[in-house]
């Protein structure tokens, strides 16, 4: 009895009941102790569910990035390309028209050349760097620089053909082989940079992917494990194009798709025929 009412606490100093402090602390230290463990364990849980939405989300960046090395780049988004091929392309083209006799020029040697450098300093000046910019004003720029350049090789490509038909051209073979080969050398130019600025809409629209249906197909299209997963046709692939078709008068390696094309190549391989065929037979001709 004497224990059992020292366990449960002795008389008060007044009289009263003395509390049984050390038993209320022995029942609170679980209660505190339990309720610790419980935040440290949702604490662990929500660790463990935040390394799970990592570890989802590097999968799906690892899955979609294995998709986009998996799709060729001339089917997805790539930056744009730069414009050192086809800039000096066009210097040599600027270069070979000035070079033109006066007589066979629409507006004089220096004229429309003149016209075509600023064109294309405003080009530089809309679309610096890679070619990336789909704005109409662009494009007018673009195709109008084309046009120009066109229109100028186009009259003296005539002038010459009309000329060695009348016999007013072509007294000296080695005038005539240069003019000749001049203006040839130009139609090849020309050409290849019409089919690199309408393939896929143009060169910022190909970077763009905004369409997939090519109009031209090069090898690297129809066997892609012969390539690089990177490649994608740039100014070198249309300019090789040109120059195959003004010398075979038809596709090699690389075939048209679209009706435009066909009738573009066409029109390339029946320029390079003509002109060819009748500076060659006048040359020989003279040197008989």
């Amino acid at each position: 009895m004497a224990e059992a009412a020292a366990g449960s606490g002795g008389p008060s100093p007044d009289g009263g009941a003395q509390p049984a402090t050390d038993d209320a602390q022995a029942v609170e230290m679980p209660a505190t102790i339990s309720q610790e463990r419980l935040h440290l364990i949702e604490h662990v849980a929500s660790v463990d569910r935040r390394l799970s939405q990592i570890a989802d989300a590097l999968a799906g960046t690892q899955a979609t990035a294995a998709a986009a090395r998996s799709t060729p780049a001339w089917q997805r988004v790539t930056d744009g390309e730069t414009r050192v091929q086809v800039g000096i392309a066009i210097a040599a083209l600027i270069f070979l028209q000035t070079r033109v006799p006066q007589h066979l020029s629409l507006a004089g040697s220096w004229l429309l050349p003149a016209v075509e450098v600023v064109m294309i300093a405003v080009l530089l000046v809309l679309d610096p760097g890679r070619i990336s910019r789909t704005e109409k004003v662009v494009r007018i720029f673009s195709l109008g620089f084309v046009a120009v350049a066109s229109l100028a090789n186009g009259w003296a490509a005539s002038a010459l053909v009309v000329g060695l038909v009348h016999g007013t051209e072509g007294r000296s073979a080695p005038s005539l082989l240069i003019v000749g080969g001049n203006i040839w050398l130009t139609n090849v130019l020309i050409f290849a940079i019409w089919y690199w600025e309408l393939d896929r809409g143009g060169p910022a629209a190909r970077a763009a992917a905004m369409r997939t249906t090519p109009d031209f197909v090069f090898p690297q299209m129809t066997s892609p494990d012969l390539g690089t997963p990177d490649w994608e046709p740039q100014f070198g692939d249309y300019l090789y194009l040109a120059l195959t078709n003004a010398t075979a008068f038809s596709p090699t390696d690389t075939m048209p798709y679209t009706r435009w094309s066909k009738l573009t190549m066409g029109l390339q391989s029946l320029i390079s025929l003509s002109v060819g065929a009748l500076i060659i037979a006048r040359a020989v001709n003279i040197l008989q």
